[in-house]
């Protein structure tokens, strides 16, 4: 049996722009040819591989989204001389600012998967201060954590949480039972942890208490502290589902209520217009999107 036809590497270079840029015409201008030559290559490897490439809006289909890695890694090792730069000279260099605690329980378990399909990309994370966006060092991509609205830059919702007041076993203990945690009688019994990360009003008003944000009691800009800070029994925190969910797997914390409430800070992936244009951040963000879709 005749082994496999390797695809042309022109029509290989047309579905990594096009996939990258999510425009055939823009792809077009990359690869210094016309856009109809880069549908037809296109086509030619739809026709090769025998499934579609892309879906509306130039979206990767699920078979060609398996396939995208395999086609970068290849493109990448035909760039590298031998004796050009060194041996390194196929890496690609990608700076990353990530908030903490979306570091710590949402992208590093996952990571490993990117780093498998894109060896040859070199991550170096640091860490971004949330809401005050704060930075050490210029960065591709950043993780953001608020609002959504960051002048001067693009921007993805990556992920949406919800809240819900979480506290100690012992905690619960000494100061429990609460029915729901959703009284004024109840919220005074008990010392609440602060954070402007999580306020307290958004649970107050979903539940009609008329209360003021609280003053006085211990305070953290992490939401991970703040967690850590329920766990050793400082008082009751306002929990982030998703982000806090190993400390309810591990019994550290329970919660209080059934109920969540949405919050109005959400955790967005950010860059500099024209990034993406660049392959390794287009990567990235392809791949975070879809792990946390």
């Amino acid at each position: 049996m005749a082994p496999p036809r390797i695809p042309p590497i022109q029509c290989l270079q047309a579905f990594e722009a096009v996939a990258r840029l999510r425009s055939v015409s823009a792809a077009a201008e990359e690869l210094a040819v016309t856009p109809s030559a880069v549908s037809h290559r296109i086509r030619q490897l739809e026709s090769q591989l025998g499934f579609k490439l892309f879906c509306r809006d130039f979206a990767p289909s699920d078979e060609s989204q398996a396939y995208l890695p395999l086609v970068r890694q290849g493109l990448a090792a035909l760039q590298k001389i031998p004796g050009a730069d060194g041996p390194r000279s196929h890496v690609a260099r990608l700076r990353l600012a990530v908030t903490p605690t979306f570091s710590r329980q949402i992208l590093l378990p996952r990571l490993a998967l990117f780093r498998h399909a894109n060896p040859e990309i070199e991550l170096v994370m640091q860490v971004g201060i949330p809401l005050s966006d704060l930075k050490s060092e210029e960065a591709d991509l950043e993780i953001r954590f608020g609002t959504g609205e960051y002048p001067g830059l693009e921007s993805r919702r990556v992920l949406t949480d919800e809240l819900t007041p979480v506290c100690s076993p012992d905690y619960l203990h000494e100061h429990g039972p609460f029915d729901g945690f959703d009284s004024v009688a109840d919220i005074r019994r008990v010392h609440l942890i602060r954070s402007p990360l999580a306020p307290w009003s958004t649970w107050f008003e979903a539940h009609g208490l008329h209360l003021d944000e609280p003053r006085v009691g211990s305070q953290f800009n992490d939401l991970g502290l703040v967690l850590d800070a329920a766990a050793a029994g400082f008082g009751v925190a306002l929990m982030r589902m998703k982000l806090g969910a190993s400390w309810l797997d591990s019994g550290r914390l329970v919660r209080l209520s059934p109920r969540t409430v949405a919050s109005s800070f959400h955790h967005y992936l950010c860059w500099k217009p024209g990034a993406l244009e660049r392959w390794e951040c287009a990567a990235f963000v392809e791949w975070l999107t879809r792990a946390l879709a």
